[in-house]
């Protein structure tokens, strides 16, 4: 296991550059229906409402710009609703013109709490990494992106992985839930005084031990092995404050791992919510990114 591991930690995002081309003739545009996380069934799932179950919906780039990676994209909505628009099939979209398979999570959210939207983030890696094959796609090329709470979520992926049980039943829990780079919008990162109170109260209830709150404070979680990551976010967010992606670069530098904070002046929470100066401006930084890591050509 640590083997597997290491393979994902060690592999480069430049390095995915040199599988991308080889794989990006084979894909085919399109766009599949929704999936189930669980086919058999999710774990600690509300029998009652099965309307809840977690699922992925594949959106495809035309084969002539397919470049091989993907990237698993969390909505925002406080962990209380899903922005699945403007901040899921729309980015998908967005991302199949540059080439990507963009992969929309509908993840549960309260009255469903931790750790529920954590295991639907990992198994939704899981499960795009078993596809990678029938997707087309380099399996050491997909990236989670997340905005708000879906930053949250994100980010909670990228500091909370592991490289699967070897030993487990279902063939899909024994892969490696670790996203190779993250791209976090105006992110939730921190349970502690500076986090969205709505999110924080949605995720882990109304009086969280002080274990917990730190647990999920992923800028207290970062290490030498969490993945490169872009991050945007507005000074004048007024309803996660900018320190939240401050906090986490912070810690990604002090742990060497490669990331970009791009600040914006100007801009409120959401950040025109898919239109405006500001969303477009997010979108060119992360896409100059992408460039510079060898996921886009051009």
């Amino acid at each position: 296991m640590k083997d597997t591991m290491n393979a994902y930690m060690h592999m480069s995002l430049l390095g995915c550059g040199l599988t991308l081309a080889i794989l990006a003739s084979a894909a085919v545009a399109g766009e599949s229906k929704a999936e189930l996380l669980w086919p058999g069934g999710a774990p600690m799932l509300n029998v009652k409402k099965p309307a809840t179950a977690p699922t992925i919906t594949v959106h495809m780039p035309e084969a002539g710009k397919a470049n091989g990676a993907a990237v698993v994209i969390c909505p925002g909505g406080g962990y209380g609703s899903l922005m699945m628009s403007y901040e899921g099939h729309d980015v998908a979209r967005w991302l199949n013109q540059y080439g990507f398979v963009g992969i929309v999570l509908k993840y549960r959210v309260s009255p469903y709490h931790h750790p529920v939207e954590m295991r639907d983030g990992q198994r939704a890696m899981r499960l795009v990494r078993s596809k990678a094959r029938q997707l087309k796609i380099d399996p050491n090329c997909i990236g989670i992106m997340g905005f708000s709470a879906g930053g949250h979520l994100a980010s909670t992926v990228g500091t909370h992985f592991d490289a699967g049980d070897p030993n487990a039943a279902d063939p899909i829990d024994r892969i490696s839930c670790r996203p190779d780079f993250m791209v976090l919008i105006y992110p939730v990162i921190t349970m502690g005084p500076k986090s969205h109170a709505g999110s924080r109260r949605n995720l882990l209830g109304r009086s969280p031990s002080a274990e917990l709150i730190d647990l999920l404070s992923n800028e207290k979680q970062v290490t030498k092995q969490t993945p490169p990551t872009f991050l945007a976010h507005a000074k004048t967010d007024q309803a996660v404050p900018v320190a939240n992606s401050a906090m986490f670069y912070k810690a990604l530098q002090a742990c060497g791992v490669p990331a970009e904070f791009f600040e914006l002046s100007t801009g409120a929470h959401g950040l025109g919510c898919g239109k405006g100066k500001e969303w477009v401006a997010w979108q060119a930084k992360c896409l100059a990114w992408f460039k510079a890591r060898g996921l886009v050509k051009g």
